[in-house]
């Protein structure tokens, strides 16, 4: 292994576990769960890279209803979660350790993905775009601004999923706060136009956020309980106008959960806004920083050792290399992914990337 590589390979805690290098699997949506159900295909392509640090599942529904992509799995019945049980006894088999990313789309559920059912935001703003769905791209249809007892319901939800998550065999939890879905709209200035306590101010659209981690830590313990931001993504119709304040102000509110760990990725896929954010959600939070978007190995490493981040989450990287730590640490070409294939349906560009020989 290059020496300059090392600080990838050391230990490191994530909540109450020790976890073996710090190269983690970011959640990555495949789309390979028609009915919403966990399955073999899945439970092979976990196990598959089990020599992660920490893997992190796609997206999956908290509840029926709010699907965003229309194979995404979820964790709401009884024959999710025993669909669950394959994927988390095939990846402790490998040896390998395993949170699920446990998420409400929001406004970025379409009715033709969900028997028509009307989708729901902090308040009625569509997204200004175009999304796939069984008729083809359509456009995304405004949402209808839930009410205060519709929010407490959707809490109830995302603690629900999360005992569920725990049942299936999970190690822990992800709360999805990112990428423009419901957390996030409610979180951005963007999306979130509310009057009541939920809007307005960041201390306010911070609330449904702090009232999910408050149920989820509840019910699970916050040492089984990460956290996924993106302060500047400006997917799904994301904006906001300060972002560093933004994360500044959400990682020191943070401080007071003993999270496993939190997750933030610091940049925008289309790089419409721009800033450093790493540096200061670092000062601002206290406990595991897990950062993603676009790290090298040797990024990675350098950040580690010079004290910038806790671990690294890689993407396409892990999607196309099932033995990732090990192509890293002995320096080996890696599998380049084809993105043909990263929401069809079946093994192939799911399963069938090689691994190494040890």
């Amino acid at each position: 292994m290059p020496a300059e590589l090392s600080t990838l390979f050391t230990p490191v805690s994530i909540g109450d576990m020790d976890v073996p290098n710090r190269i983690n699997m970011a959640p990555l949506t495949r789309c390979r769960a028609p009915g919403h159900l966990p399955n073999e295909l899945m439970a092979e392509y976990y196990a598959q890279r089990a020599s992660a640090g920490l893997l992190i599942t796609e997206c999956t529904m908290i509840t029926e209803g709010t699907s965003a992509f229309g194979n995404d799995p979820g964790i709401y019945s009884p024959e999710q979660i025993d669909g669950w049980k394959k994927v988390t006894d095939a990846v402790h088999a490998a040896g390998g350790r395993i949170f699920m990313q446990i998420w409400h789309a929001g406004r970025a559920a379409h009715p033709l993905l969900n028997d028509g059912k009307k989708c729901v935001a902090p308040s009625a703003i569509a997204i200004d775009d175009e999304t796939h769905t069984p008729q083809g791209k359509k456009p995304y249809t405004v949402p209808r601004a839930l009410t205060q007892s519709e929010i407490t319901d959707i809490v109830e939800d995302f603690r629900a999923a999360a005992a569920n998550a725990v049942a299936a065999g999970f190690d822990g939890v992800e709360v999805h706060g990112a990428n423009g879905y419901l957390i996030d709209q409610f979180l951005r200035e963007s999306a979130n136009q509310r009057t009541d306590e939920y809007g307005g101010s960041l201390e306010n659209r911070s609330r449904f956020l702090r009232e999910v981690l408050d149920a989820v830590t509840a019910e699970i313990g916050s040492e089984r309980t990460g956290l996924r931001l993106s302060p500047l993504n400006s997917f799904n119709g994301m904006k906001e106008s300060d972002p560093v304040s933004w994360i500044r102000y959400l990682g020191e509110m943070l401080n007071k959960y003993h999270l496993a760990y939190l997750h933030v990725m610091r940049a925008d896929f289309f790089g419409q806004q721009q800033a450093d954010v790493i540096p200061v959600v670092r000062e601002a939070y206290h406990g595991h920083l897990m950062v993603n978007m676009g790290y090298s190995a040797q990024e990675a490493a350098d950040l580690i050792a010079a004290s910038g981040a806790d671990s690294v989450a890689f993407g396409t990287a892990f999607l196309a290399n099932p033995d990732l730590p090990y192509r890293i640490e002995s320096g080996a070409d890696l599998n380049q992914a084809n993105p043909e294939t990263f929401y069809s349906a079946g093994a192939e560009g799911y399963t069938d990337y090689p691994a190494l020989s040890k």
